[in-house]
């Protein structure tokens, strides 16, 4: 017996049917397009706050930041109060040092140019004293040997007087205080006596002369005081 078919099963849709279903895909269709739109916008949102850009002192302190920590590592760290005694310390220590170097080299430079001018002085007075040795040298020659004792006592009054002007021209000065008053700084007294003529402290007798050279007492005189009458 053959097989009854269902009018509705095999009926065509109507214009209105596709009309409609066309509408609920184009419908699904939108609606699935502005879901993904909505998705990817949301996402795009996201994104951009993260990557949104920071304000301009954050940036700079962000920036200055690894900076600050670089010269901060770089720079050392200030000296203590004790550190900075410590380098004065060693400081004048060694101002100290060169100072006293530099007053040896002194001191030494100053005795040595002192004694280079007392060897020249010392070479032109041997050189004038040298003269008057050669002077007593010709006088006490035989060939020059005068049978007039005046001659002679002339002669050696001239080279007396040549040693007593190369003796005065070095600064020598004879201290001669006949008659004057006791100076116990310049005289050195060997006895007193009465005397009818000096006053009581003043000198009778130069026993021996003194000498100074220019104001420094190379000797004093010794002489006889008188005691007064």
């Amino acid at each position: 017996m053959a097989e009854e078919k269902n009018p509705e099963q095999n009926a065509e849709p109507t214009e209105a049917e596709r009309a409609k279903f066309e509408q609920d895909v184009l419908k699904a269709a939108q609606d699935a397009m502005n879901l993904e739109a909505e998705a990817n916008a949301s996402a795009g949102s996201a994104t951009d706050y993260a990557n949104a850009e920071k304000p301009a002192d954050a940036e700079d302190k962000n920036a200055e930041t690894p900076k600050a920590d670089e010269k901060a590592a770089e720079q050392p760290a200030a000296p203590s109060a004790e550190e900075i005694l410590k380098q004065q310390l060693a400081d004048a220590n060694d101002r100290f040092v060169r100072l006293m170097a530099e007053f040896e080299n002194f001191r030494r430079r100053n005795a040595k140019e002192q004694l280079e001018l007392i060897e020249t002085a010392n070479g032109k007075l041997l050189e004038k004293l040298s003269e008057v040795q050669d002077n007593f040298e010709r006088a006490f020659a035989s060939e020059n040997k005068a049978k007039d004792l005046e001659a002679f006592e002339k002669g050696m009054q001239m080279i007396y007087n040549q040693f007593s002007k190369v003796l005065t021209d070095a600064g020598l000065e004879q201290i001669d205080p006949t008659g004057k008053e006791f100076d116990p700084n310049l005289h050195e007294a060997l006895m007193q006596q009465p005397s009818e003529t000096i006053p009581e402290g003043h000198v009778v007798t130069v026993f021996q002369k003194g000498y100074k050279l220019k104001n420094k007492i190379l000797k004093t005189a010794k002489v006889i005081v008188s005691s007064g009458k």
